[in-house]
Parts: structure tokens; C-alpha cells; sequence
């Protein structure tokens, strides 16, 4: 139930990986100026042999390099060094070395990657004690990296060349070093946003389009639903203001609430929010998904406005669920009057392949025509219930629920498409179409085709490219976030002037 504090577990998506106390696993496939302490250990190369490899021994946490010290300044994307133009032809694929290393020091926004995760423009705790996990190209997965500055991030990523990496919470201390506390319980997660996971294959059983890893335009609008209906809830029902959707690259989206006040919930409070946004509860093959007690929670009731226009149009007339006679079945299930069922059942017989949209409107026709031994009040209720289960957010509610979870970065290559990981705008979210989302090979193409008008100022390579508007939406989002926050980091730093005197 949406405000249900202890609802049932589903499995984790594949997106995001709860923290282990293993360094190195195999991952699923697809699925500026401040002196600091604790400096990261310096990168090493990427191991080129596809086995398993001990990362600990490649990484080891003691340590210490010139290069990657934490008192490093911060450089801007002015300030690096461009590389030499890369060709980029139809053979080129996104997975290349090149490919990848031309992406990470051209195009990838570390600066504003930084300012999102720092909440400020001055480096701090928060950015420099995240967690970074690495896929790398040989599919090993490199857990507790963070770095002080967004340079270092770049150069890491650079000379490693992550096939995706993820973000974790920021800890009580610099990730690199947990292994020099003397108490284990010293090193624990402090802050990270709520965040929740949405995908395509969740909707397998009622999506007619595509299964598994497939998407088109016609099954998207599940995406698009979903995206509707949570956000407005968090909106409007917690008081949340800074809320990300980001594309996952192929077939989901995920959600980064990042106000303060849901940084810092524990997992008790994650859980009770997911908990009340979770509606499907699964059951046996062909039984009903959905039992919402009534009168409907004031949640319930608003998504069932948004819904029930796409249910007509994308669910009826385009994905036509019901439209054989094995998928009719599962609606007559769904029906709680048997009178009206076994009219159903004789007319649909005489007619097995009648549209979907026609099989919804008979309900009503039987059932003003006397075919009908319950209440016209149950039947309304069965008729929402079966809206719901057929257009409500189906969220991995497991990546939402702990303050551990990691989750892909956004800006990152989805390692089966080669598209990046956009964000979506939720003012325009019906105008996004994941399939017309840039490929890192044509964002590189784009780079190479950009013509430089005579006199025009110098402008980054991710401007010369479709990639500039998912940027500036980002740059946009964050520069809002980190204004809200300098009230609360000016009086922060007020205190501590305050308790240095004497």
C-alpha cells in the first residue's frame, strides 16, 4: 500500500549494487584550494587479461603519490589540454580504448559532476569522502575510490578508462583509508540522495511491444508514467524541490533527490518513502496485482487522474493487452462479479480477437444491461484496480530503501548502447525519446564536423555537440541546488569561527 512503513522486498536492479564487503567483484552484465589528509593512492593501469584480478594489490590504499596529492588544485575543462582530433567512422565502436578516453577528456562534465556532489563550489567532505565504484574493462569492479578534486576524478578515469562508474554515499572518512581505522564501525555511510530505480523489464507481463533489454517508443510511455507519478508525489506529498531523472542508457530511468533534508534520511525513513510509493505486490501467475483499500489514499487518487488518460490511449489503443483470448482471460481474473464474467466470456468467445479497447467498454455495456450480481460501486473499484496494475510506477523499491546502495553515474556510456546517460527534463518528460538520446560515436563525430565561425569565442567540445542541452539542463539543476545550499553553509562555517574563540 502507498502508505504501507514495511512493504515486501523485490530483488535489486541491475543498476545498482548494495555495498558488500568485498573489494573486487565481477559485475553483472548489462544489465580549490584546500589541504586534506586523507590523499588518494595513486591510479594503475588497467589490466589488460580478461581473469579476475586482485585490484587490492594494483591499489593498495597506503600508498602515497605526488601526482594525487590532496592539496591538487581543481582545473577547469578550459584549463586541460585538448587532445589531437580522433576520426570517428561508421567502424568505430563506442567501446574502443580511444573512443572511451576521447569521451572521458572531451565531452564527460566533471566540473559540474563536482559541484553537484560537493553542494559547493570550494571543495569539501562531501565530494572528496564519496564513494566511486569502477567497472573496468575487463569487467572487474573496483570498489571505495573518492577524490579530493574533480581533476583527479578526470585523470583517473582517463588513464583507466571505466567502461561506467558508479556513485556511493559520503562517509564518516576518506573511503581509501578505512583500512588504517582502528574500529570498523568508524567508517560508516553519512549522506547520500534517495534515489530510485525504474525498469522496462518490471513490465514484461503487460508490454505487447518489446521484452527484456528492447524498448521502442510505445513502450517508453511506461517510463514516462512512471516518471509522472513519482515525481509529483515527492513534490508535492515530502516537499521535495531538487529532484534528477536521469536516462539509464537503455531501458529504465533513475531518480536523485538530492535536498539536504533526504541526503541525510536513514534507512528507516528510505524505506518508509519507498514504501509508500510501492502499489504492485506481484502474486501468482495471472492473479491480481493490485488490492487498494478505499476510501483511495489522496496519493492514489491523483495518480489515478494523471494515469487515466494514457491508459485509454497508450495502454488500449497501443499496446492492446487484452486482445487475444489467453490475455483476456487475465482481465475477466481481475473481475470480482461472476455474473458478469460468464457475459464476458460469451461474448469474447464469439469474438477472441476483439480489441482491447473494446473488450474495457463491454464491462460497462453488460453491466448496465442487468449482467452484473455486485455493486456498480465494486466494479468501479476493480476498474481502477486494474488501471493501476497496468499503468502505476513499478519501482525496484531495494535501491531506494538503504543509504548504501550505489547507482550509475549520470554522464556515463551504457556499456550494451553506447548512449549516455542523460537527464530528462520532467517539464518536457512526454518530448523524451530514448532512442534519439547521442551515442558517444557521434557525439565524437560531431566534434570533428564542428566549424568554428572566424572571430567566435572558444567554446567546450561537449557545446559542438546534441550533447549541449542535457548539459546546460544539468548545469541549471545544479547551480539551483548548491544556491539553496549556501545559506546552511554559511551559518556552518559561521559556528566554527565561533567555537575557534576564546
Amino acid at each position: 500500500m502507498p502508505h504501507s512503513l514495511s512493504p515486501e522486498s523485490t530483488p535489486a536492479g541491475e543498476s545498482s549494487r548494495e555495498m558488500s564487503q568485498a573489494e573486487d567483484i565481477k559485475p553483472e552484465p548489462e544489465t580549490q584550494d584546500a589541504t586534506m589528509e586523507d590523499a588518494p593512492s595513486p591510479p594503475a593501469p588497467a589490466p589488460t587479461e580478461k581473469s579476475r584480478v586482485n585490484l587490492e594489490e594494483l591499489f593498495d590504499d597506503d600508498d602515497s603519490d605526488g601526482e594525487f596529492a590532496s592539496s591538487a588544485p581543481v582545473k577547469s575543462e578550459e584549463e586541460a589540454s585538448q587532445p589531437a582530433p580522433l576520426k570517428i567512422t561508421s567502424r568505430s565502436s563506442f567501446s574502443d580504448p580511444e573512443i572511451m578516453r576521447a569521451f572521458y577528456q572531451r565531452l564527460f562534465p566533471f566540473r559540474y559532476l563536482f559541484q553537484w556532489l560537493n553542494h559547493s563550489q570550494t571543495p569539501a567532505n562531501d565530494f572528496a569522502h564519496r564513494e566511486f565504484a569502477f567497472t573496468l574493462p575487463n569487467d572487474a569492479y573496483l570498489r571505495y575510490q573518492s577524490f579530493p578534486t574533480a581533476d583527479l576524478l578526470r585523470k583517473q578515469c582517463i588513464q583507466m578508462l571505466p567502461s561506467r562508474f558508479e556513485i556511493g554515499p559520503m562517509y564518516s572518512t576518506n573511503p581509501r583509508d578505512r583500512k588504517t581505522l582502528r574500529k570498523a564501525s568508524a567508517f560508516r555511510p553519512l549522506m547520500k540522495e534517495l534515489v530510485f530505480d525504474i525498469d522496462m523489464t518490471d513490465y514484461d507481463d503487460i508490454r505487447t511491444c518489446c521484452t527484456g533489454a528492447s524498448i521502442c517508443h510505445r513502450c517508453w510511455v511506461f517510463i514516462t508514467m512512471a516518471i509522472k507519478v513519482v515525481d509529483i508525489a515527492l513534490r508535492e506529498d515530502f516537499g521535495f524541490s531538487h529532484i534528477l531523472w536521469v536516462y539509464s542508457g537503455r531501458r529504465g530511468a533513475h531518480a536523485w533527490v538530492c535536498d539536504k533534508r533526504a541526503r541525510l534520511m536513514d534507512d528507516q525513513k528510505r524505506r518508509a518513502i519507498a514504501g509508500y510509493l510501492e502499489l504492485l505486490k506481484g502474486g501468482d501467475q495471472g492473479g491480481k496485482k493490485v488490492n487498494v483499500r478505499r476510501p483511495l489514499h489522496p496519493h492514489l487518487e491523483r495518480s489515478l487522474d494523471i494515469l487515466k488518460e494514457h491508459f485509454q490511449t497508450s495502454i488500449l489503443a497501443e499496446q492492446d493487452p487484452w486482445a487475444s483470448s489467453e490475455k483476456s482471460s487475465h482481465l475477466l481474473n481481475l473481475l470480482p462479479d461472476p455474473t458478469l464474467r460468464a457475459a464476458l466470456q460469451k461474448k469474447w468467445d464469439s469474438a477472441p480477437n476483439r480489441a482491447s479497447a473494446s473488450k474495457w467498454a463491454d464491462i460497462d455495456t453488460l453491466a448496465k444491461s442487468g449482467a452484473l450480481s455486485k455493486t456498480s460501486k465494486e466494479l468501479l473499484e476493480a476498474k481502477q484496480d486494474i488501471v493501476l496494475e497496468y499503468t502505476y510506477p513499478r519501482l525496484d523499491a531495494e535501491v531506494s530503501k538503504k543509504l548504501n546502495h550505489l547507482l550509475k553515474s549520470p554522464f556515463v556510456i551504457h556499456p550494451g548502447t553506447g548512449r549516455v546517460c542523460v537527464p530528462i527534463d520532467t517539464r518536457r518528460v512526454e518530448e523524451f525519446d530514448p532512442l534519439g538520446v547521442p551515442t558517444v560515436t557521434q557525439l565524437l563525430q560531431e566534434i570533428d564536423e564542428w566549424k568554428c565561425e572566424e572571430g567566435e569565442k572558444k567554446v567546450q567540445d561537449w557545446e559542438k555537440t546534441s550533447l549541449k542541452p542535457y548539459v546546460d539542463y544539468f548545469r541549471k539543476f545544479v547551480a539551483g541546488l548548491m544556491e539553496e545550499e549556501k545559506p546552511a553553509l554559511k551559518r556552518e562555517r559561521q559556528e566554527g569561527a565561533d567555537a575557534m574563540e576564546f
